[in-house]
């Protein structure tokens, strides 16, 4: 074979600068379109370039991306301009959301306009920007001259609803202004409506909080200076958004970034990334995301991988609080968060008023025996029988701690008595009378919630198991404070982080830590697929290989539906209240339960 000449292909690398002069995530971006290089990006463009510098490239391993891309999902237009009475110029796009503002401005050279994204105004209508903190959430435009400009920040997005508008012209359209709705491109897969448009709007609002915080990382919050991947929220609210989206590689990708980031004694960080600069580290309820986690996945989706990838992480996370204190089967050591931002809590403090030995000792028999399950399920025998067994000595030692020989709950809190009952810690006597004392701590609240990050999530969903639907739909349609009618009634469009974001004068809870998108106590979309509308999963078959269909008809609501598109195909749900014909005067109803 004729051997031909090598072609030798010779790279001139170059820059220019940038039009972009500054841009993260947290404070914006400033650009100057009188920088811009047409062109730039084409064949042929031959303005002088700044030699580049050679630079050795780092050998990190690199891995295919294994989460969905973070892609615009939609466009939102403002519903009006504003002018505040302090003669602010403001857009509400009507939706706190999460993305960026793309723009048309027209205006002289060198003239310069500034966008500044925000939450909600304050009690007199005005821009309000305290909760966001250090965070400057605004974008620059240095104009270039052109008749009309348009311009879409790069490398930045922003949690909003308002927008202040800063050297515009006085002509501003309304139409000059759309608003990109950015987050990870998860298949949509759970629908859910009802009689009552308050509960529609609380879907929604759940919704929409799944979609702000769900930017690659689940980020606590979408505005201010943290936007975190706490895992304490996520295991209070993977189970619901696995039920509106199909979040199986989001998740996947996640936990690896868990599992990477745990510390070689099993220890978990709080935030996944691991960013913070503290040497603290595995509070109860935010490790134990790595064994509630990959456990829900497993049953939403029926796949055993994501069990055998994270079970050494599982099992990390165990032997962590196993090997914690004195007593192997308490955990009574170490910082926790407790129930974060309960009512109950005291003046001045987030950590709410149930005893954190309690909770800690709580999560560490619900881990161990999703762990020895998990072993059980990939056929580990030897392990499932180990921590089975040692579930069995961390429930006995919960009981001997934390119940009385009469069977009474020896913290008198309604976070207590939920743990108690969601993981099954109490039995007989004692079960029976932890859930009179659950009744009856609602009862002397006028049947309002005083839970916090913990203890919220099993809220409903106890009160269902206990048979105490009535009380649950209580709950549920409370719009007063404290309530999750109470938000929407005050114009929320996603969940916020406290009971009291904005109380009923209209102040604010806290400039400190007042996130108004903020998905952890969405976790009573849970209890709206699995219980309301009755589609919940069969963990003998995981996946939906079997579904249970046992919806709970709701007093003050005439009909629910549901579907959800699972792995095994599209399930639905309905229930409509008809009056039937009327017997001894009486007027009933016949309840027309499911079609699947």
């Amino acid at each position: 074979m004729e051997k031909r000449p090598l072609l030798h292909l010779i790279l001139a690398w170059g820059w220019l600068e940038s039009p972009i002069l500054h841009s993260e995530i947290y404070h914006g971006e400033e650009y100057d379109a009188r920088l811009g290089h047409d062109g730039w990006h084409e064949h042929g463009f031959n303005q002088a370039l700044h030699p580049a510098i050679e630079v050795d490239a780092p050998l990190a391993k690199i891995v295919a991306q294994e989460n969905e891309p973070v892609k615009r999902q939609e466009l939102i237009t403002p519903i009006e301009i504003i002018q505040t009475p302090r003669g602010e110029t403001v857009l509400d796009f009507g939706q706190n959301m999460v993305g960026f503002v793309q723009f048309k401005v027209r205006g002289k050279k060198s003239s310069v306009v500034t966008l500044k994204h925000f939450e909600v105004l304050d009690s007199e209508g005005n821009v309000y920007l305290d909760n966001l903190r250090r965070a400057k959430q605004t974008v620059t435009y240095t104009l270039n001259g052109d008749p009309e400009e348009t311009f879409e920040p790069r490398f930045t997005f922003q949690g909003f609803r308002y927008v202040q508008l800063d050297g515009f012209n006085d002509d501003i359209l309304a139409e000059d202004f759309v608003g990109v709705v950015l987050h990870s491109d998860m298949r949509k897969t759970g629908h859910f409506s009802c009689s009552d448009e308050r509960i529609n709007q609380l879907h929604h609002n759940i919704v929409w909080g799944q979609k702000g915080n769900f930017v690659d990382v689940p980020t606590d919050c979408p505005q201010r200076d943290e936007r975190l991947g706490w895992t304490g929220d996520v295991q209070m609210f993977i189970s619901t958004s696995s039920y509106l989206y199909n979040v199986g590689s989001f998740f996947t990708k996640w936990l690896r970034d868990l599992k990477s980031e745990q510390g070689v004694d099993g220890s978990v960080p709080f935030v996944i990334p691991n960013v913070l600069d503290s040497e603290s580290h595995s509070s109860a309820a935010w490790g134990d995301a790595a064994v509630i986690s990959p456990w829900v996945l497993y049953l939403n989706y029926g796949d055993e991988r994501i069990l055998r990838d994270q079970f050494s992480s599982m099992k990390a996370w165990v032997e962590y609080i196993y090997n914690q204190g004195e007593d192997p089967y308490l955990w009574n050591t170490g910082f926790h968060f407790g129930d974060w931002v309960a009512l109950d809590a005291q003046p001045g403090s987030y950590i709410g008023a149930t005893d954190r030995d309690l909770i800690a000792t709580a999560f560490y028999a619900y881990s161990t025996s999703l762990l020895s399950k998990a072993a059980y399920v990939l056929g580990y025998e030897a392990e499932g029988l180990r921590y089975e067994l040692l579930y069995n000595d961390v429930k006995q030692a919960f009981n001997k701690e934390f119940v009385t020989e009469n069977g009474r709950l020896s913290v008198s809190t309604q976070t207590s008595h939920l743990l108690a009952l969601q993981f099954d810690l109490v039995e007989g006597t004692a079960k029976k009378r932890t859930e009179q004392r659950l009744e009856q701590l609602l009862k002397d609240s006028d049947y309002h919630l005083k839970t916090g990050f913990v203890g919220t999530p099993y809220l409903n969903l106890v009160l269902t198991k206990a048979g105490m639907d009535q009380i649950a739909s209580k709950l549920l349609f409370q719009n007063d404070y404290p309530s999750w009618l109470y938000q929407v009634e005050n114009g929320a469009t996603t969940i916020w982080e406290h009971w009291d974001g904005i109380r009923e004068d209209g102040s604010f809870w806290s400039a400190d830590m007042n996130s108004f998108n903020h998905y952890a106590y969405g976790s009573i979309g849970d209890w709206l697929y699995r219980k309301v509308a009755g589609i919940d999963c069969d963990e003998s078959k995981p996946g939906f290989k079997n579904i249970h269909f046992e919806p709970h008809f709701i007093n003050k609501l005439d009909w629910a539906a549901s579907s959800l598109y699972s792995m095994q195909g599209k399930i639905t749900s309905r229930w409509k209240k008809r009056p039937i014909q009327p017997l001894s005067g009486i007027l009933r109803f016949q309840q027309t339960q499911v079609e699947h």
